[in-house]
Formats: C-alpha cells, sequence, structure tokens
C-alpha cells in the first residue's frame, strides 16, 4: 500500500464512527483509530506480528479470573494506570497524591474497629499505621471509610491463594476527629504475578517484576473524590524500578522499627520487632 492510500483508509475507518450518537464514545474511538493506524506504521507491523499480539491478548484473557486481572498488570506495566491517574488526579500539592489500585482490590473487605488487626492469620511482622482524614483546609473528615490490603511476608495476597481465605485487608472508619489507627502488616517487596503472558513481555523485555513495599488505600467519604493511592516504605531499594511506576515521592513514608519488648500504642504484647508508620491523609472535595 502506498503512504496515501494507507491514510486514506484511515481516514474511512475514522469516518465510520461519525454516526455514533453518543458525542464522548465517537471522540474516544476515532482517536483510537488515528492512533493505532498510526502505530502500524510507524513499525511497520507485520502479519505474523500482529497476529503475535492477537494471541498475547488472548491468552491474557484465558489467564484471567475473578481473582486475578491480566489486563490490569498489562495496563500497569505498560504504565497506561498511571498515566491515567496523572491525567485524573493531577496532584496539585493540597491532596493526598493517587496512584494504581492494582489488580487484588477486593469488595466487602472485612471490617476491623479502629486499632484493630488487618493480618488475619496472613505471616509477617506487625506495623502499627495511624494518621487522620482531613480536607484541603484541614478540617476533619469524619466517618471516612478507609480499606486497606497488602502482602503478606512471603509476597503473596490472600487471593493467591486456593483456600478463599480473606487475610491482609479490611477496611475501618475514621472518627469524629478524622483519626484511624490499625495494625497491619510491615510492607515487604514482591513480584506481580509473572507465569502469565505478563511475566513473558517483562522477561523479554529484560524488566523485573518485583514491586516497591506498600501498602494500599482506598478512602471514600460522602462529598469528596475517592482517593486510590500506597503508602511506600522509605529506604526500600525498589523505590526507583518499581514494575507499574507507581511511586510518587510524597507517599514514601519512614516504618520506624521497634525492638522486641518496646511499649505498643495501644499496650499490645509482642514477642518480636514491629514497626510503626504515620500516614495523613488529604481529601478533595467534589
Amino acid at each position: 500500500m502506498t503512504g496515501t492510500t494507507e491514510q486514506e483508509l484511515t481516514d474511512q475507518v475514522v469516518a465510520s464512527f461519525d454516526t455514533a450518537k453518543d458525542e464522548r464514545f465517537r471522540e474516544v474511538m476515532q482517536a483510537l483509530v488515528r492512533h493505532a493506524h498510526a502505530f502500524v506504521r510507524e513499525t511497520r507491523l507485520t502479519e505474523a506480528e500482529w497476529g503475535a499480539a492477537i494471541e498475547f491478548l488472548t491468552a491474557s484473557g484465558h489467564i484471567t479470573t475473578d481473582t486475578r486481572q491480566e489486563f490490569v498488570l498489562l495496563s500497569d506495566v505498560l504504565g497506561i494506570s498511571m498515566l491515567t491517574v496523572a491525567v485524573n488526579e493531577p496532584g496539585l500539592g493540597e491532596s493526598t497524591e493517587s496512584t494504581v489500585l492494582g489488580p487484588f482490590f477486593v469488595q466487602d473487605s472485612p471490617e476491623i474497629e479502629l486499632g484493630g488487626d488487618i493480618a488475619g492469620g496472613a505471616k509477617g511482622e506487625p506495623s502499627w499505621v495511624d494518621g487522620t482524614v482531613t480536607d484541603t483546609d484541614g478540617n476533619p473528615v469524619p466517618g471516612a471509610r478507609i480499606e486497606v490490603w497488602e502482602a503478606d511476608d512471603d509476597g503473596m495476597y490472600d487471593v493467591q491463594y486456593d483456600d478463599g481465605a480473606l487475610a491482609g485487608r479490611a477496611h475501618l472508619f475514621a472518627d469524629s476527629e478524622g483519626g484511624y489507627r490499625f495494625w497491619a502488616l510491615t510492607p515487604t517487596p514482591y513480584p506481580i504475578p509473572d507465569d502469565g503472558p505478563v511475566g513473558l513481555l517483562l522477561q523479554h523485555a529484560g524488566r523485573s517484576p518485583m514491586r516497591a513495599s506498600h501498602l494500599h488505600f482506598k478512602v471514600t467519604a460522602p462529598g469528596f473524590h475517592s482517593l486510590i493511592t500506597h503508602i511506600f516504605v522509605a529506604g526500600d531499594p525498589g523505590l526507583d524500578s518499581d514494575s507499574v511506576f507507581g511511586v510518587k515521592e510524597s507517599l514514601i513514608r519512614p516504618f520506624d522499627r521497634h525492638r522486641a519488648g518496646t511499649p505498643t500504642p495501644d499496650s499490645r504484647r509482642l514477642e518480636g520487632s514491629w514497626t510503626s508508620a504515620g500516614f495523613d491523609i488529604v481529601l478533595r472535595k467534589k
């Protein structure tokens, strides 16, 4: 095909969406066609390569389940998830910055009381996490719902096990002054699931599947924008090479380690060491 004929084909496909009644649908699909066609022209994509891409996407669909979302992983490792976050949550310096949701969020996690433990039997070093939820003017947001989830000491989320038990995740509600506190596990680095198509992609690229140590948060309250974020562990060697590009400087927090026998904030008796971290959360009003 000549360059002119290639462009004519693109123009025809773009025009085929002119009749779409939904304006936003039309805008998105026409932009998708223009950029996808430009990619094919720029790389001079072969039919064999396009066939391999179809096989990759098909394999991603086959490995996806209710508890494993390979397409979320693909979006994450290509940086599309974080770019979407950047477009929608530009980070104006007033509210807590957002980052990726990841593939392991679960609706209807167990509820714990303030000061409760999200571990639920998951293995790891105990960690005390506390902070306040406020608006951008510094006013407390009482009753804010705080969802938290994380991997265990073996780098596995509960949904990656076959027993169906929920562990390392829970939700709680901020008190009348916006305060919250709970026991979790000290975050440790772990690999994203790399036994599928996305793992093969990373292997071909010579990239590590490792994520920097982190604890997930999803915070919601009436009248406020939902916040999806993490806290990352200061000093973690993977902060500069997170496989999904999720690290933001403002989300890095020290997890101070305390020796066995050091009194805990709630007088909990612990046999070994434990850590503590503070994380104040600022929500934007709608």
